[in-house]
Parts: C-alpha cells; structure tokens; sequence
C-alpha cells in the first residue's frame, strides 16, 4: 500500500489519502508527505473490542463522506469485511483485495460475511491467477484482475562483497518451517556456507528461542544465523548467493520477488498461491512440492554445488521480476480503479 501510494503521488491532479485504522496506527513504511494521513481519535482496546469496533465503523464512514474520494482501495481480507460494511449504500466505488493465501478460512462469521460484502465491491484486485479462479469459484465477484505486488529495484553495490550465504527472510511463524530448513541445511553440511534467517518473532508465536536450541543441538551456532528484524534488508539479498524459501501459505511473497531483483537464484516450496507466479522452475530458481524436503534439499544441494547455474539463473531472474516494476503495478492498480468516464479537476483517492 506505500509503494502504491508513493506511486500514485507523482500523479499529477491526484489527491491521495490514507485511512489507517487496525488496532495499530504505526506508519512503519515511507509515505510521501503529500499523502493525507487519517487515523481515529481513540485508541484500540481488546477490552472494549465490540465497542471500538462500532466507533472503527462509523469513523471509516463519516472520514469517507469528509473525504469525497473518487475511488476507493482496501486491503486486507478482514480488513475488507470491516470497509465494506462501513461504506454500505454510499455511492463511492470501493475496490478490494486479499493479501494472504487466497483459500484461507476467515472463520464462519468472516466467511459469510464475505460470502454476502464482496459481491457488492466495484471489483477485486486478486494477487495471482489462482487467487482470480478460486474468487471466481466462490463467486466472491464478478470484476476480478489480477495484479500482483510492486517488486522493489534492487541494485547491485559494488562495495558489498558476495559471500557464501544462503538467505531466508520472513517472520518466526510457524507456516515458514524454518526448523526444517535448518536441518536440511545442517544435515548438506556443505564446508564454509552459512544459511543466514532474516527475521523476528511474530504472531504471539515465539518460536525463535527454540530454533536456537535447535541450532546448538545440531551443533549449528557457527554456521546457522538468526539477525532479527531488519529496517534494511537490501545488503542481505546483495552479499547472499541463494535464496530460500519454505512457507506453505502465502498470498504473494515479497521477499521471493526482491530476492529475484538482487539477481539470486531461488529455491521456494510451490505453495498454493505466489511463488509459481514469480519463479519458472529450472530457468530463474527452483520450485518444490511442497513438504518435499528430500527434493528441497537436493535442489538446495544442486545450486550451492553449481556456481554457473547459480548465476544463469540470478541473471534470469533480474530480468524476469522486471514486470513487477512499481511503476508497471502501480499504472495497473490506477487503471483498473479508476472510471475513465469521470472528469473531475482533481480527483481524489
């Protein structure tokens, strides 16, 4: 949603202005100054979670009527659900999209209430090919585009030396498997690498304290490294040769597209819906069914023993991720919201 709003504020005759309002109000990514920034008076209370959950409602509706926007984009499949309930009947064209796996089970309450809400959105941004068929299955609408995330540039630095690091960044969750991906790892034991884990605790889930304890167990401390959470991780992807990728849920991975941008080669489980979207296998990286360790690890095994193949297909890759430019998803996120019938002096978003 930065990325998309940086983009849309070089537009010239474009008002741009965003609605933040989970139980967290943090801007935790660049937003151009331009950019109108609404946020509730009060503060998210679980205690008083009912209520603020009303006040949430009726501040996205009244913020909205103050706005006047031509058009409208929510994130977020819960998120969506809220949006969607809060906008009813008013004449704004709201457009919506999913940012997880696109098969998840909201609960029963979510799921019918997105059964019900999302056939009256002005249409769905679905993030990959498989996303689009199952909305279209479900029937969740009838104006579904596909449109995958902006994938920042990331440029080589000729002061960063490469090293022989095998790189995966993502949250200490669960879906991630990464305890698995240290055992594949340790168990290669290849002389000199070092499968670096780019990445903090998430989701109440903690799970890092036993991955450490797993690392000296396999008598693993020297080669296996755990850097926390990261504010830059872009000298991570430029002095890392391989890219690994283990979750089994996830809508549209970021971190597999950038990684592609530094030029890595890499090797990501086929899960239901991202990767396949990003990564030819055989040609830019591989892809593995997924929880098939035995096929990850030879693959894994293949490229940190095949240096050519590392770069022809790092070099695939840099080019191929091309397409998900900001600029290329950008102009399709505006093209697809916007009414082309509609001429105002300055329209507002």
């Amino acid at each position: 949603m930065s990325q998309l709003a940086c983009y849309f504020s070089k537009k010239k005759d474009l008002e741009i202005h965003l609605v933040i309002y989970g139980k967290e109000r943090e801007i935790f990514y660049p937003v151009p100054e331009v950019v109108i920034i609404h946020k509730p008076a009060f503060k998210f209370s679980n205690s008083k979670r009912k209520w603020h959950t009303v006040k949430t409602l009726l501040f996205l509706r009244k913020t909205v009527k103050e706005i006047q926007p031509d058009t409208i984009l929510s994130f977020g499949e819960l998120w969506n659900n809220l949006a969607l309930m809060a906008l009813y009947g008013l004449k704004y064209p709201v457009f919506i999209s999913d940012r997880s796996r696109p098969d998840k089970d909201l609960g029963w309450l979510h799921n019918k209430l997105r059964n019900y809400l999302y056939p009256k959105a002005s249409g769905i941004v679905a993030q990959t090919n498989k996303a689009k068929a199952i909305a279209e299955m479900e029937k969740r609408n009838s104006n579904i585009q596909v449109i995958g995330n902006p994938i920042r540039n990331i440029k080589p630095d000729p002061l960063i030396v490469k090293e022989n690091i095998v790189l995966t960044v993502g949250r200490l969750i669960r879906t991630k498997h990464l305890d698995q991906l240290i055992r594949v790892f340790v168990r290669i034991n290849e002389p000199g690498w070092k499968l670096v884990i780019v990445g903090g605790d998430a989701q109440r889930q903690n799970l890092k304290h036993g991955f450490r304890q797993l690392v000296r167990q396999l008598g693993a401390t020297e080669s296996v490294i755990f850097t926390g959470n990261q504010s830059d991780v872009d000298p991570y992807y430029l002095k890392s040769k391989i890219f690994t990728f283990t979750s089994s849920s996830e809508g549209f991975p970021n971190v597999v597209g950038e990684a592609m941008s530094a030029g890595l080669p890499v090797v990501s489980f086929d899960c239901t819906a991202g990767p396949s979207e990003m990564i030819s296998d055989g040609e830019n990286g591989f892809l593995v069914p997924v929880f098939d360790w035995e096929m990850f690890e030879a693959k894994l095994k293949l490229l940190l023993h095949d240096e050519n193949l590392r770069e022809h297909f790092g070099t695939n890759a840099r080019e191929s991720i091309k397409r998900f430019t900001v600029e290329s998803i950008g102009e399709q996120f505006y093209s697809f919201m916007t009414n082309p019938g509609l001429q105002v002096h300055k329209k507002r978003a």
